[in-house]
């Protein structure tokens, strides 16, 4: 395995913001619904067992379907709590997005050091000194005052109402508690799953890739500074509109938020719960810089993108949808029935991801 496809197998496999239910019975929770499907039946549409990009329920007695997800981006905070606060905002958004949900509202909770104590806020935040010459000594009020900005400024870009939420100061870490809850009302028929459907469906991305968001390459020792992704905020918004643009022709069969690991993860993680693979062509994704590298175009967790699978004979109906937007999106690769992803750039492999990567390897990205 060459450094990229351990970074991205270790993201997949091993780093628990892929593997949840190695931390937390799901087990626990599904005989739960159970009972509780004798009050609600059926109400339950997608649950947490499914490790979708939202949860999906029916309000009973309406046919009316309600997507939710809940997002921490607590580290994220620490060096930038405005773009922190407002990327996980946008990423809670997109997720209910990706199940064929128009965002309505927003909950919020802020969880911090008591407001009188100082906080450094910059690349050295974790450290708790500063010797980059570049971090900023604040209030945690005034970190509050940024981290809220962020998400009442993505709130507003989207349309989308902050609605409540909770707040603390009894926290001591360095790291804030960031997490916001995005709920959101169903346009498509029925929920917009994340497994792939058909071998052979072309998948088209929306949205621009740069060089942000490179936590997985810098964890992985790929690139020398760690880039948090930035929120961007007219972006978001033209990408919801897109999407929801591209949903209206009845034609996309499954769709993934970009977030984590970027393309590399929402790829594999499709191809691999549909029990399929994929072929990606790096080559084709629109960029927002010249000088980015296939790994980063792979793994980068830039803002504001979508990809959505849908059936060769439907390809051009769905991009016209998407032009009609003014947007930036291209066909970038299929759904394969092989056991694997396979991500290429210029003709050449760039990095080839099993479904199921053997036990000496996973044990090997443990150390």
């Amino acid at each position: 395995m060459n450094q990229v496809e351990k970074a991205l197998t270790h993201a997949l496999f091993v780093h628990l913001h892929h593997n949840v239910d190695k931390a937390i019975d799901f087990g626990a929770f599904k005989k739960l619904n159970e009972k509780v499907d004798q009050i609600w039946p059926g109400a339950l549409v997608v649950g947490p067992e499914a490790n979708d990009d939202a949860a999906v329920v029916k309000i009973p007695g309406t046919e009316c379907l309600v997507a939710a997800k809940m997002e921490s981006h607590c580290s994220p905070c620490v060096p930038r709590p405005y773009d922190g606060a407002a990327t996980g905002a946008g990423g809670a958004m997109r997720d209910v997005v990706a199940m064929g949900a128009r965002p309505i509202f927003l909950l919020d909770f802020i969880g911090t050091r008591p407001l009188e104590e100082e906080v450094l806020v910059g690349p050295c935040g974790f450290n708790g000194t500063c010797t980059c010459g570049e971090c900023q000594s604040m209030t945690s009020q005034e970190r509050i005052n940024l981290m809220l900005k962020g998400i009442r400024d993505m709130s507003e870009a989207m349309g989308v109402f902050v609605a409540g939420g909770g707040f603390s100061t009894s926290f001591s870490d360095i790291v804030p508690a960031v997490v916001v809850a995005v709920v959101g009302q169903q346009i498509t028929e029925k929920p917009l799953t994340k497994p792939a459907k058909s071998a052979g469906d072309q998948i088209i991305i929306i949205g621009t890739t740069g060089k942000d968001g490179n936590d997985t390459l810098y964890r992985a020792g790929l690139v020398p500074i760690l880039r948090p992704a930035e929120a961007a905020f007219a972006e978001e918004r033209a990408t919801m509109d897109t999407t929801l643009a591209a949903y209206r022709t009845g034609k996309i069969k499954a769709c993934s938020d970009l977030g984590a690991a970027g393309i590399g993860a929402a790829v594999c993680e499709s191809a691999r719960f549909g029990g399929l693979g994929a072929r990606i062509d790096l080559s084709k994704v629109p960029v927002r810089v010249a000088d980015i590298t296939p790994e980063e175009i792979l793994i980068c967790e830039t803002q504001a993108r979508m990809l959505l699978q849908v059936a060769p004979e439907d390809v051009e109906e769905v991009l016209a949808a998407v032009k009609s937007q003014n947007a930036v999106a291209a066909l970038i690769g299929e759904i394969t029935s092989e056991d694997q992803t396979v991500f290429e750039y210029a003709g050449q492999v760039v990095a080839s991801i099993p479904n199921h990567p053997s036990k000496e390897i996973l044990a090997s990205l443990r150390k």
